[in-house]
């Protein structure tokens, strides 16, 4: 059910990417350039983390791909819980209570990746 519940967020999370870019754009740091790129790539890797994570073969690099991927995209949501001007529909707290859920959403995959089947 783990396996489901992260393909499904990222999944949702990839086709996000595609069908909003231009509020993703918005969540992009300054000094980063290629936003519209960086967007359209980081959705790429979501949708394919959420089909990886699924398949037993690809699962681990699946994850640690989703991982990197959280850890990459991690200034963007700093970015938007200190310009929370450029994001009205969302509540402030919500940009910062993001922060810290990022974390436990990574530790969630990785725990997903790496516990045993049941038998």
């Amino acid at each position: 059910m783990s396996l489901i519940l992260i393909a499904l967020f990222f999944l949702s999370g990839g086709i996000a990417h595609f069908a909003l870019t231009d509020f993703f754009i918005l969540a992009m740091p300054d000094y980063l350039g290629f936003h519209r790129e960086l967007v359209l790539i980081s959705g790429v890797f979501e949708l394919l983390g959420a089909v990886g994570i699924l398949v037993p073969s690809t699962r681990k690099l699946a994850g640690w791909g989703l991982i990197a991927l959280m850890v990459a995209v991690f200034p963007a949501n700093v970015h938007m819980a200190l310009h929370p001007e450029a994001f009205p529909s969302i509540p402030v707290w919500l940009l910062y209570a993001r922060l810290p859920l990022q974390a436990l959403l990574i530790a969630f995959v990785w725990w997903a990746i790496h516990r045993k089947a049941p038998r």
